[in-house]
């Protein structure tokens, strides 16, 4: 088993794993379908995505930054 107290990371950034702990997700064109389907879960999210697919959805300002996180070998 993994003993969560030794594990190490080698960013802070990669301890949490949520949408809103990336840079610049505040704002951008995923913020809306994040705040959309957050709630969802199990098979009614397929039918939610295919309902925002079909209408006329608008996202937020789309973003051509790099959010990545540079590892070294």
């Amino acid at each position: 088993r993994i003993n969560v107290n030794e594990v190490k990371f080698h960013n802070e950034k990669l301890k949490d794993n949520s949408f809103l702990a990336k840079d610049g997700a505040v704002g951008s064109y995923g913020h809306k379908a994040y705040n959309d389907f957050v709630t969802t879960r199990g098979k009614d999210f397929r039918a939610q995505k295919t309902k925002k697919k079909r209408g006329s959805y608008r996202g937020g300002k789309i973003d051509l930054q790099s959010h990545s996180i540079k590892f070294e070998d």
